[in-house]
């Protein structure tokens, strides 16, 4: 199995091109055996980078969606209406009611409930093997280094607005080259060393590649917040991996990663297009 090929279709940051970006992540992934979309972005824009990217949505087979909220989960209406024969993957919570408050109170940013409808929808809540390529796992303990972005997301529950706890989240794992592997994070809400941890924990070693947001963009940082991320990065430049990042992950943070992290820390935008090594 060959190194997977992954276009960035949606995300934050555009570099020049002609193509659109907005708030959210889409990637385009193929395969030997598989054409994915992990994830979906927030609207049709991201079809429409697709097309002039010359990547035809209607080839592709597996979906996996990250997590339940809409900057990741809102071009999917319009994909299904164009293939509505591929396989979805999302986590049987994705469907929860979660908001995101801030000044002026709470904003619903969960998934449009009609994906809840589509046909070869897999609703999943553990880990999961599709094929000797594809698995998912979920259910991340959040022991250490929780990003503080996630204080201010809710779950309405029972007429309550209580802390999401993020168990709606999962991670799509691409197994190559026999025993190599690729991990794909939307946002890692649930902590990225937390998500690493469970990583080899399951498959017994580190992956390769990590695409992943890093939730850690906020308003302002204090000078602990800014040590947690310099502790992250030594932690993570530790590893045989590289990494691609952006969206969540916040300027800041991310040219913070980026002074220890070196070469092994790569940033995500619309133009992204990668293999490893580059």
């Amino acid at each position: 199995m060959s190194i997977p090929k992954i276009t960035t279709l949606m995300e934050d940051t555009l570099c020049g091109n002609g193509l659109k970006a907005e708030h959210g992540l889409s990637l385009y992934i193929e395969t030997e055996k598989h054409k994915i979309l992990a994830d979906t972005g927030q609207s049709a824009k991201t079809w429409t980078n697709a097309s002039a990217k010359k990547i035809d949505i209607t080839k592709v087979d597996t979906v996996f969606l990250s997590h339940g909220h809409y900057d990741h989960s809102g071009g999917l209406l319009t994909f299904a209406s164009a293939n509505p024969s591929a396989d979805i993957y999302i986590h049987e919570n994705a469907g929860g009611e979660y908001f995101s408050f801030k000044e002026g109170g709470e904003r619903y940013i969960g998934i449009d409930k009609s994906i809840l409808t589509l046909p070869n929808l897999h609703q999943i809540n553990n880990n999961t093997i599709i094929d000797e390529e594809l698995s998912i796992f979920t259910n991340v303990s959040p022991k250490r280094n929780w990003p503080k972005g996630n204080k201010r997301l809710h779950e309405l529950k029972n007429g309550e607005y209580v802390q999401d706890t993020f168990s709606h989240e999962m991670y799509l794992v691409i197994k190559y080259d026999h025993d190599k592997y690729t991990l794909i994070s939307g946002c890692a809400h649930n902590g990225i060393l937390n998500i690493l941890d469970s990583f080899r924990e399951i498959y017994g070693t580190d992956p390769s590649i990590v695409v992943s947001g890093f939730h850690i963009i906020q308003p302002e940082y204090t000078e602990d917040d800014l040590q947690e991320i310099r502790e992250t990065a030594v932690e993570l430049s530790k590893m045989d991996a590289v990494f691609y990042s952006g969206h969540c992950t916040g300027e800041i943070p991310y040219q913070l990663l980026k002074e220890i992290m070196g070469e092994k820390l790569q940033g995500l935008s619309v133009n992204s297009k990668f293999r490893y090594p580059q």
